[in-house]
């Protein structure tokens, strides 16, 4: 998850889906501190943690204060299940997960560096009333049945963008859905990862060793299951105490809104020219080159796609970059290269040197160009070069944003609608100086309704201030 600058105009409207380690407390934000863990079920089993042991932040004036010390999280309730691996275990989880009962905790595990592609491995679920149930979508390839019979129920998953899709590749579609990374956002929490969500609010630790691993892996280590099953042991307890500072910050609607949103978004569609994001491509210089980045990077996605590898485990981005440099005209010269000495590289040696000779005897009419056009609004600070009026209303806006609940305003990033529209770039900010058109030109947009309710009237004002000074 990538970080985005703050709002450049006031029509980029803001949003926090994606963004990471943000923090928006204001008058009524959450305050990132644990609870006392006596106040959700001990899954351990033993007596809740103690309060008043360890230290904590205060939220109000970051001074430290007794706080419960986090109990680590070592085993689920139940034990970990057996990993459901053929029709008829599947036909029992989905009747106990059909009989169970409130929200259903779920998450994925993919096999990120090793695989290519984002497909589920495991699957993990948790319901009241059902327990927990780790299912193998490799020999269960197909949950639709599962997912009928969670169709009215309200899906918890933490930071949804990234499971949604792999989930949706077997037939799990959430309806409605509670992401409680996204709400710990909305909240102010600092650290938004699963782990740190759950020990500062229920006061527990789990175990987050086994995040990258290979989960292709057959069989699954039984340590590995375990820690599969912790991952939404305390989901649903989290969610709910989430709800409830939601509720006592006023920002309920907010993130219903938000998690709206996020089901409501089409996939993405496939990125022109994906071989333009291989690192280190900003030292190639001349077309010819860029063409070998091309070539390469295409042959390379074949292989993995076809051997079903991760495409850096294939060949890494720095031997596609040294290719494009050097264009090599025999195996010696691609073996002479420090970037193909390991034995992944070698393997295909051939097939880079083709890729790289199918581009050099390209025409200059099929080279790449040198650079495409942004989709996105220009640097900031080309703004008063390229447009000044723009660049004054976005100085305006930016000031007035930092006068309406300025700590609220912290989490909101530019819209994904604003960054694709040509016309709403440089001049996102338009004219409005009433708070009804500002809203309406915030929310035409991409803004949620929250978000324009929240920065229309501080924007509005400043612009009306431009106005009045002649300056608009």
């Amino acid at each position: 998850m990538s970080q985005a600058s703050e709002t450049e105009a006031a029509g980029e409207n803001t949003e926090i889906v994606g963004m990471s380690e943000t923090r928006a407390t204001g008058p009524e934000g959450g305050s990132g501190t644990r609870k006392a863990a006596g106040t959700v079920p001990d899954p351990t089993g033993g007596d809740p943690p103690a309060t008043g042991t360890g230290t904590g932040t205060d939220a109000s004036n970051g001074t430290s204060t007794d706080a419960p010390a986090a109990v680590p999280l070592l085993d689920p309730r139940e034990g970990v299940p057996p990993v459901v691996g053929d029709a008829a275990a599947l036909e029992r989880v989905i009747a106990a997960f059909a009989a169970g009962n409130g929200p259903v905790a779920v998450d994925a595990e993919r096999a990120s560096g090793y695989r290519y592609g984002q497909r589920a491995y495991l699957v993990q679920l948790r319901r009241a009333g059902a327990g927990t149930a780790l299912i193998d979508p490799v020999a269960c390839p197909d949950l639709s049945g599962l997912d009928a019979a969670l169709a009215d129920a309200e899906i918890v998953l933490h930071a949804a963008n990234q499971d949604l899709p792999c989930l949706a590749e077997v037939g799990l579609v959430p309806r409605r859905l509670f992401d409680t990374e996204l709400a710990g956002r909305l909240l102010g929490y600092p650290r938004v990862g699963l782990g740190s969500m759950v020990e500062n609010v229920l006061g527990f630790l789990l175990e987050k060793g086994y995040s990258a691993a290979d989960w292709s892996t057959r069989p699954l280590p039984e340590d590995w299951l375990r820690y599969a099953a912790l991952d939404v042991e305390l989901l649903v307890e989290l969610r709910d105490a989430l709800h409830g500072e939601l509720v006592a910050a006023g920002k309920l609607d907010w993130a219903l809104e938000e998690f709206e949103a996020i089901l409501a978004t089409p996939p993405k569609p496939p990125r022109a020219d994906p071989w333009r994001r291989t690192s280190g491509i900003h030292r190639v210089r001349n077309r010819r080159a860029l063409a070998i980045v091309r070539s390469v990077w295409e042959m390379r996605d074949k292989i993995a796609r076809e051997r079903d590898l991760s495409p850096g485990r294939v060949l890494q981005d720095a031997a596609i970059i040294e290719l494009a440099q050097q264009a090599p005209q025999s195996i010696p010269d691609v073996q002479a290269l420090p970037t193909m000495r390991g034995r992944a590289a070698r393997r295909h040696q051939s097939a880079w040197l083709s890729a790289v000779a199918r581009a050099r005897e390209l025409p200059d009419r099929r080279l790449p160009a040198a650079n495409l056009p942004g989709d996105g609004p220009p640097p900031a600070h080309r703004w008063a070069d390229r447009d000044p009026e723009a660049a004054k209303r976005r100085t305006a806006a930016r000031g007035g944003r930092r006068g309406a609940r300025r700590g609220e305003l912290d989490a909101v990033r530019e819209p994904a609608a604003a960054r694709r529209r040509p016309a709403a770039r440089v001049d996102a900010a338009g004219r409005a100086v009433r708070v009804g058109d500002r809203a309406a030109e915030l929310r035409r947009l991409g803004a949620r309704r929250w978000q324009a309710a929240l920065t229309a009237q501080p924007i509005a004002r400043a612009f009306l201030r431009l106005e009045t000074k002649g300056e608009f």
